[in-house]
């Protein structure tokens, strides 16, 4: 039988999203930058109702008003309309950003900490479970490694 020297005993796998969306301080970000997402989603909503409202009222409003006014209105409204997609592709991108950088500082945060638990535990080498098509469940040191993160880092701040 050929061994291989790089998956030894001390060979074990975690689930990183796991570790990253389910200890406390990433499932604390998640639920910001939803409750975030979902204000900002409702006011963008509010407003284009407004913007719908104000469209039907030029339109209604196109007989009686010169050509001039009525363009005037039209151009008026439009630029509304791109402000608003300006403004929700501004804000979109803010939420991506600060949820880049909150799992950037995560994973800052957990390296450390997988590696001192690497140390103490003699482990030579932990693979992402991605990468594993079958492996016992005892290699599997996710839990573990989310309980000491959730000691060592209860949040994390988002901007």
């Amino acid at each position: 039988m050929l061994e291989n020297p790089v998956f030894s005993d001390n060979t074990y796998f975690m689930d990183v999203s796991k570790v990253l969306n389910n200890s406390k301080a990433g499932a604390e970000v998640q639920e910001k930058l939803k409750n975030r997402f979902d204000e900002e989603l409702k006011k963008f909503q509010n407003d284009e109702v407004k913007i719908k409202k104000e469209e039907s009222e030029i339109i209604s409003q196109r007989k009686i008003l010169s050509n001039e006014d009525y363009e005037k209105k039209v151009n008026d409204l439009r630029k509304k309309v791109a402000d608003l997609q300006k403004n929700k592709d501004t804000s979109l991108n803010s939420i991506a950003k600060s949820r880049n950088d909150a799992r950037d500082a995560l994973i800052k945060s957990v390296n450390p900490i997988i590696k001192k638990y690497m140390e103490d535990n003699k482990i030579r080498l932990i693979v992402n479970n991605q990468s594993v098509v079958l492996g016992d469940v005892t290699l599997d040191i996710t839990d573990k490694i989310i309980e000491l993160l959730n000691k060592e880092l209860p949040s994390i701040k988002i901007n």
